[in-house]
């Protein structure tokens, strides 16, 4: 279980075919490696994957087939920025939201606005998971808690701080790069009570 609350901008170092439908990862994070031990949690643009090894450090991590056709990991290449976090822990602050690392779709960029200390951004919206997502509510973009400014059937945006902008993959994202979408488990949970009632 994660926040959704980056605690470092890492880099790739390898992106490697394992043979067959899987990858092997290695990433250089110096913060979330400097306790990481073999088998530990790390989500990566909001991807939750397992340490395998922890060496100077850069750790490595399978990614299975399900994983790259479900995320925009695999367009990742060396020296690609990427968001990380390490795993909360019983009594961490909870200063995002619950956040899974199960990524539930993949999005574009199709609108960046600045403004004078903060920026709009404006995604499609895949139509599978247009009912998960509210205004005011919670989502998760590569790895970041965000709110919900605007949504549409097609679209949502959401507002970025400095922060945000400066310590996340999301201030230099262009138009038309993907990023990887978590919705609100919760509102999936809610779903499954009412006996998916949703029709279309």
């Amino acid at each position: 279980m994660f926040t959704g609350i980056v605690e470092e901008l890492g880099e790739v170092n390898y992106l490697t075919d394992a043979g067959g439908d899987a990858a092997v990862i290695a990433i250089r994070g110096p913060l979330v490696t400097s306790d990481a031990r073999h088998g530990d949690s790390i989500a990566v643009n909001g991807v939750c994957l397992t340490v395998l090894d922890n060496v100077d450090g850069v750790f490595t991590a399978d990614v299975m087939g399900e994983t790259l056709r479900r995320s925009s990991l695999g367009a990742l290449r060396p020296g690609s920025p990427v968001n990380l976090e390490r795993a909360a822990t019983v009594g961490s602050r909870l200063g995002g939201h619950l956040v899974q690392g199960h990524v539930d779709g993949v999005a574009r960029i199709i609108a960046r606005e600045p403004a004078d200390e903060w920026e709009v951004l404006r995604f499609a919206l895949p139509s599978e998971l247009s009912r998960y997502v509210v205004e005011k509510g919670s989502i998760t973009v590569d790895g970041v808690s965000l709110t919900v400014m605007a949504v549409d059937e097609q679209s949502f945006s959401v507002g970025l701080i400095p922060t945000t902008l400066k310590l996340t993959v999301l201030g230099a994202k262009a138009i038309g790069d993907p990023v990887n979408l978590e919705v609100d488990v919760i509102a999936k949970y809610v779903e499954k009570m009412l006996g998916d009632r949703h029709v279309g």
